[in-house]
């Protein structure tokens, strides 16, 4: 079975930007969807709407891919479903360790999507003794002393680190150092790793964060309407224009 370690996607490669990259799982699983269903075709404008992004977008990433379409009927899913798996190194075995094994580290273990997205979960690996041969997911957690060994044992070249803060950058030294070269971080702090090293950070407090901005800056806008009668509401929808992005409509300031 081809694993991660001798088999690597090639995005960079053939050029295609790092925001296309960033959209091809939502079309993934848009497409899965469509295909559960039994779906043949589907139109850029459909599948966009599926994917949360527009049209135009949709089908410039999708020249990237050397994948146009039939003018009046659309793209063909199943063949989507595979051109895009395999541009996203899906069409093989990725084994994954995931170090950490508190309550998120056992959910993201026990998590059914790895498996049928083209990850395996060869380890668990903790640093707490007691932890040491008890199933997770149907899998013995093992200990941090053996991390090095599992690795190479596995072929693995994607971590996830799901430690507390402290100790997520000494683990991920570690993990680099026995040839990691993909690290997917749960743990809230920024890593420090060399070039060639990808590091993807999922930090769900600063996810919070930016929804509590949002509702926030709804709910002044509520209280402005209200208090202020609809004449002043339109003055300062004009007064608001100037801080309006190129496109009219969202604001320049507002984060990515």
């Amino acid at each position: 079975m081809a694993t991660g370690r001798t088999h690597r996607p090639a995005t960079r490669s053939r050029g295609i930007p790092e925001a296309t990259v960033a959209r091809l799982p939502l079309y993934l699983r848009a497409l899965t969807a469509l295909s559960e269903r039994s779906v043949p075709t589907v139109s850029s404008e459909e599948l966009a709407a599926a994917a949360g992004v527009n049209s135009a977008k949709l089908r410039k990433d999708f020249s990237y891919l050397g994948s146009y379409g039939t003018r009046g009927v659309g793209y063909d899913v199943e063949y989507l479903v595979y051109q895009i798996s395999r541009e996203l190194g899906l069409t093989q075995d990725w084994p994954v360790v995931i170090v950490g094994i508190g309550n998120l580290g056992a959910a993201l273990a026990n998590y059914g999507g790895f498996a049928s997205r083209g990850f395996r979960v060869a380890a668990l690996i903790d640093a707490d003794p007691a932890m040491a041969g008890k199933p997770v997911a149907g899998i013995p957690v093992q200990h941090s002393d053996s991390l090095e060994k599992i690795i190479q044992e596995n072929g693995v070249s994607i971590g996830v680190i799901a430690t507390p803060a402290g100790a997520a950058q000494p683990v991920c030294d570690r993990l680099v150092a026995a040839g990691v070269t993909s690290i997917l971080n749960f743990a809230p702090t920024v890593l420090t790793v060399p070039d060639g090293v990808d590091v993807r950070k999922v930090d769900l407090s600063i996810e919070l964060q930016i929804l509590a901005f949002h509702e926030q800056r709804k709910a002044g806008e509520e209280a402005h309407t209200d208090g202020a009668g609809p004449a002043a509401a339109t003055r300062a929808g004009s007064d608001d224009s100037a801080d309006q992005g190129p496109d009219g409509d969202v604001p320049a300031v507002m984060p990515a």
